[in-house]
């Protein structure tokens, strides 16, 4: 039975985002359950606050009136103060509690959805990296996130408050008179409309920002990764143009976001400012005609004062949740995000330990790519336990290809990979990487430590293990011949060492796990072929007992190997001997004299 593979196509989740950007918003519900004491002791601190504050005016009204009936004396007009005093102290205390609390959670659900991403980004495989640049990622997890936070904690907070605080205020006002009230809150609704009306315009603008901020994050990263490449083309200039290019695209797509923040933010003003005119005039006349008292009139601007905060607020707020919801729809189309690759639903728990390798009719075809054809085309291979594999063949014949299905870095049917007898889609990935260390054509260095960079694998080998290893890697010497041995820096990358060192520490990094399956995918080409003799040599009596496959395209170094393979076309088309294949490949023979005599 054939496992089928098949991609999310990113397009039709962004169309999804699209049309319900809010459907993201469960991403976050979870982290307001984990923790809801705090959000609803903080909301509970936020909306004693805004009742505080709505007490004040209720006093001044007490204080005006008692002016007004020379009813006032001294003694009370200070009690009203020592009131309004003990008031703002209890406003401050709450305030601080609702800061620390709500935004201090906001805080929390950042770094908590942070770890989350990270995470699941840990779990995607090959297939999803190749597709997703690192400067996109990076840019979610920057970017993206502080948009999150931000109307997770004062988005959110505003909301709440300009809510509450506008419906108490209302309430407040209709208790002084009703008709007046309706006066006031009668401009209202055009703002209601035009918030809505440039809503869905914000988000799709909004996005469009994002998506050039991660263009230009990922411009830098990749620029500043091949900045010696760069130096050497002499193409300083055009790549500064290049940037200069996508800055002002993004800054002509913030500009375009900013008219709907310049429409938003005035007009609600403009609202808030229409409502105090016709209150000033409406209330006035009701204030001389005697309707309402003095006390009452300088309520009811106070509360209409308070009430413009939410008008104002309304169009920020709207700005904070859709900068957040657009962002966090983002975030969720990376989290939806799967692994082709999958552990088994029914996994054996097994050992790996005698490195025996065997493939039946294994054929294989990159995701996305099948209508270019198969790069493996059923190739049957048995690689019995401490044997020492050679693999040679032309660029393009499918040698990489075959050490990342051996490595597990990609999906293979049923029946086609087996280690020590088990289909390896019934063996968890741990189980099968972990016994195998892989050297890959491309060498992954931190930067950091020589020592640290050899122990990644196992980070509490002692240096007697780590000095062991690098000498097998015929690195040894050239490291302590280093400024601090050992403990010397590398660089970003390896910045600081030649090719050939790069892939001797990688090398080494690798016997030092101590694994039964060694593969080294062309990983000594930098070096020249005796060092390259010599490495494989003292790798062979290191690894005695030990599976070792070893692609190079250098024959003369696999003449040790007790079978070598020859790949074409994705295809094993010879194997045997280092003897045999000279007299029987012509392939084999031309490319070892060719290379013996240059050598």
């Amino acid at each position: 039975m054939k496992r089928l593979f098949t991609s999310h196509s990113s397009g039709q989740k962004g169309a999804a985002g699209e049309k319900n950007p809010w459907g993201a918003f469960r991403i976050v519900l979870p982290y307001f359950k984990q923790h809801a004491p705090r959000v609803v002791f903080g909301f509970l601190t936020l909306i004693a606050v805004d009742f505080l504050q709505l007490v004040i005016p209720r006093i001044v009204k007490v204080a005006v009136d008692s002016l007004q009936e020379g009813t006032a004396t001294p003694s009370r007009l200070l009690d009203y103060g020592a009131f309004i005093v003990l008031l703002a102290l209890l406003i401050a205390a709450m305030r601080f509690l609702w800061r620390n609390l709500l935004l201090g959670f906001s805080r929390l659900l950042e770094t908590d959805l942070r770890n989350r991403m990270f995470s699941h980004i840990l779990s995607l495989d090959r297939a999803f990296f190749q597709r997703k640049p690192p400067g996109e990622i990076m840019a979610l997890a920057t970017n993206d996130l502080s948009s999150v936070q931000l109307a997770g904690g004062m988005g959110l907070v505003a909301f709440v408050d300009a809510v509450f605080m506008g419906m108490a205020a209302i309430a407040f006002m209709a208790y002084i008179d009703p008709l007046l009230t309706a006066i006031a809150i009668a401009p209202m609704p055009v703002l209601a409309l035009l918030t809505r009306f440039l809503s869905a315009r914000l988000h799709r603008r909004f996005r469009k920002v994002q998506e050039q901020f991660s263009s230009m994050t990922e411009f830098v990263r990749s620029t500043f990764a091949s900045i010696r490449l760069i130096k050497a083309y002499n193409q300083e200039s055009y790549q500064a143009s290049r940037f200069n290019a996508l800055g002002e695209a993004y800054v002509t797509d913030n500009l375009r976001l900013a008219k709907i923040y310049g429409t938003l933010f005035p007009v609600s003003g403009f609202v808030g400012n229409i409502s105090m005119l016709l209150v000033l005039f409406f209330g006035g006349r009701m204030t001389i005609q005697g309707r309402i008292t003095v006390g009452d009139f300088v309520a009811f601007i106070t509360y209409l004062f308070l009430m413009t905060w939410p008008m104002m607020a309304l169009g920020w707020v709207t700005d904070l949740f859709q900068r957040g919801i657009t962002s966090l729809a983002r975030i969720q189309e990376l989290l939806l995000e799967e692994p082709k690759l999958k552990d088994p639903v029914f996994p054996r728990p097994v050992s790996l330990s005698r490195g025996e390798i065997s493939l039946r009719g294994l054929s294989f075809s990159y995701l996305g790519h099948e209508d270019q054809g198969e790069v493996l085309r059923g190739i049957d291979l048995h690689i019995p336990p401490g044997v020492f594999l050679g693999i040679v063949g032309k660029t393009g014949s499918g040698k990489t290809t075959l050490c990342h299905l051996l490595a597990r870095l990609y999906p293979v049917q049923d029946g086609t990979i087996f280690f020590d007898g088990m289909d390896v889609n019934t063996v968890p990935f741990s189980t099968v990487r972990g016994a195998i260390a892989y050297v890959p054509q491309e060498v992954v260095l931190f930067s950091n430590t020589i020592a640290f960079n050899i122990s990644m694998g196992k980070p509490e080998a002692t240096p007697a293990e780590i000095e062991t290893v690098a000498r097998a890697a015929a690195i040894h010497d050239e490291i302590v011949a280093m400024p601090n041995g050992y403990e010397t820096r590398i660089g970003e990358k390896g910045v600081k060492l030649s090719g050939g060192q790069r892939q001797r520490l990688a090398i080494a990094r690798a016997l030092l796990l101590d694994r039964p399956i060694l593969i080294i995918d062309d990983g000594l080409s930098a070096v020249d072929m005796e060092t390259e003799h010599a490495i494989i040599g003292s790798i062979a009596s290191y690894l005695k007992g030990r599976t070792c496959i070893v692609v190079s395209h250098r024959v003369a170094p696999l003449a040790d190997a007790q079978e070598i393979v020859v790949m074409e076309g994705g295809r094993i088309v010879e194997r045997g001997s280092h003897a045999h294949l000279l007299e029987h490949s012509p392939f084999y023979a031309t490319i070892y004299r060719q290379q013996t005599e240059r050598a």
